[in-house]
Formats: C-alpha cells, structure tokens, sequence
C-alpha cells in the first residue's frame, strides 16, 4: 500500500484534485468548527477549499505527504480530508495525522478509522517514530478521536494564533 492509496474498512484515501474542490467547499458553509483549523475566514468558501487542495498539490510534490481525499466507500461521497502533515511546531519537526471531515460525516468513528489508519501506516513505512496532533483546546471531538487513536496530550503551545494541545 501506498500512501497516496490508502484504504479502511470504510473509507478510501486518494490523492486530491483540483476536481474536488466543489466537493471540499461544502466544510466551509456554516461550520462552527472552521474557528479550529486556523484559517482566514474572510475568504469565500470556494477560494477556502481551492487553497487548501492547491497547498496539499504543493506538499505531495514536495513532501511526498499531505492530505488525502477521504470517500466513503459505499456511496462514493467525499466526507473530508486526512493525511500526515510535516509541520514546525515550537522550533520542533513533527509529524502530524490531521483530520477535517465535512458535518455530516461527524460522530460516525471516520475519523478515528482514518487517523488510525495513517499513523498505523507512517510507523509501518519508517515515516516517523512518532506521530502528533496539533489540537485547538476547546476542540473536544478531535481531542477524543486523537485520543482514541491512542495519543495523551504531551504539551500545550500557540499554534496558528489558537490556544493548542499537543498530543503524541
């Protein structure tokens, strides 16, 4: 398995396109959530999602990481985003499992298969010894999937301007 094809029970990891743009700009309507990516939130939610796949085309090329398409397998639907994301965090190179699924895929355990999914495969494939989540502190439901994959809070920082944990 490569990174760039992974797969769950559930759900298919792929590479992402500028095609799915229109699919990723549903996350950026009227979620209560964006306050925890660390985003601009002037910009339109198109130009949000054609960003952020551009940034991920960027980094496959550079990094050979990124985040990944994550499609349900029974309906075919884009429910979000995944990857392993090389990040600088207090002067330190981690590597982070990073995740953001669109509503309606929340409280339904995708996103602790994914992320599971993922530090499984990086520790399998030499990538890191250890894999972090960087976690804004009021965002309880990502803290419990990072610690549901099994990650314990190791420090907190500032991080994108938000109050964060730091879980590995």
């Amino acid at each position: 398995m490569e990174y760039f094809n992974q797969e769950t029970e559930r759900v298919i990891l792929r590479k992402l396109t500028m095609s799915d743009v229109e699919k990723w700009t549903g996350f950026f309507v009227d979620n209560q959530m964006l306050k925890y990516v660390g985003i601009d939130m002037s910009k339109s939610p198109s130009t949000l999602a054609t960003d952020w796949i551009s940034k991920q085309l960027e980094r496959y090329e550079n990094q050979g990481l990124g985040h990944l398409a994550a499609i349900e397998k029974n309906s075919g639907e884009f429910i979000g985003v995944s990857g392993i994301i090389p990040r600088e965090v207090d002067g330190k190179a981690q590597m982070e499992i990073s995740y953001s699924l669109k509503q309606e895929f929340w409280g339904k355990g995708f996103a602790t298969e994914i992320s599971t999914q993922l530090k499984k495969f990086g520790l399998e494939n030499n990538i890191s010894n250890q894999f972090v989540s960087i976690i804004d502190k009021e965002n309880i439901a990502s803290i419990n999937v990072a610690i549901k994959n099994g990650m314990k809070v190791l420090s907190e920082t500032k991080y994108l301007g938000m109050d964060v944990f730091i879980l590995g």
